[in-house]
């Protein structure tokens, strides 16, 4: 078994100027533990990522809660995911973890104990299962009334739309429709987006803005333009996710979490603050 790098991500910094309220959640990061080993078709471990890394992230920026996401270097093994969940413990941790068609139901119903509330799926180079596998992994997770997180190139939304009508679970647009190429907040794939909201099982989450972004921080203007159109549109569907540890830009380009954070000052007033990073967060995923 390979031997994994330990962290060497910043890990502290100044405080955000956003005052968190009580049970703000962090909807989206990842978790690299020693001892489970990058599977075949997701992309290599650079270097650990643990609970107690998280931690002095967590209590930097004045978090509470915790949705611990599948990474795609994982693929199908939730077990890091599933290790790190428990370590964390279900009072303030839930999981969103790869679900395959035959994942057998005991496992299920233990994962569902254990704070697991949504199955991933990602329509981008990497992912484990893709948007055609949401039938099969819909059927999978209904009884346990989780969710799906969706994650695809926004501009190819109009393509996708049909399979995401047909969702009857709820489901998470991830990473503020993740347009990899960012479009005007008028365009009429965002069109598209709402009326996908509109619809009454569709979420939204705020993360990931420096992956998709060609302004750059700190204000991501040309991401954060569509994001506040969907805020200002659905306020009571919208979570936040800091997507630690940033796995997917280079050092160089590591964004500063009390930024991503921050940009909510900008993006959303103080009610859908509330809203985005406590209530709907305790109303999606059961806290």
């Amino acid at each position: 078994m390979a031997t994994i790098p330990a962290n060497t991500r910043p890990l502290e910094g100044d405080a955000p100027r956003l005052k968190a309220p009580p049970g703000v959640t962090d909807c989206h990061m990842h978790l690299y533990l020693e001892g489970f080993e990058a599977q075949p078709g997701g992309p290599p471990i650079a270097e650990l990522a643990t609970p107690e890394d998280y931690a002095r992230v967590q209590r930097r920026l004045g978090l509470d809660r915790v949705v611990i996401t599948q990474s795609n270097a994982y693929q199908l093994d939730n077990g890091a995911t599933i290790e790190g969940l428990k370590r964390i413990g279900s009072d303030t941790a839930r999981a969103v973890i790869a679900v395959s068609p035959d994942m057998a139901e005991e496992t299920l119903a233990e994962y569902d104990r254990l704070g697991v509330r949504g199955a991933r799926i990602m329509q981008l180079p990497g992912g484990a299962l893709g948007i055609s596998a949401i039938p099969a992994v819909e059927a999978r997770i209904r009884d346990f009334d989780w969710h799906l997180m969706v994650q695809f190139d926004g501009r190819e939304i109009d393509e996708h739309r049909p399979a995401l009508e047909a969702i009857k679970t709820r489901y998470v647009i991830d990473h503020i429709g993740k347009f990899l190429e960012p479009v005007a907040a008028d365009d009429p794939r965002v069109d598209t987006l709402l009326r996908l909201i509109d619809r009454g099982n569709a979420w939204f989450k705020i993360a990931g803005a420096y992956e998709t972004s060609w302004t750059g921080a700190p204000e991501f203007a040309d991401v954060a333009a569509i994001a506040k159109r969907v805020i200002a549109h659905a306020p009571e569907r919208i979570v936040w996710g800091s997507n630690w540890p940033h796995v997917g830009v280079p050092r160089t380009a590591y964004p500063d979490d009390a930024v991503l954070l921050d940009n909510l000052l900008d993006w959303a007033d103080a009610t859908q603050r509330q809203r985005i990073l406590v209530d709907n967060p305790a109303e999606l995923y059961g806290f």
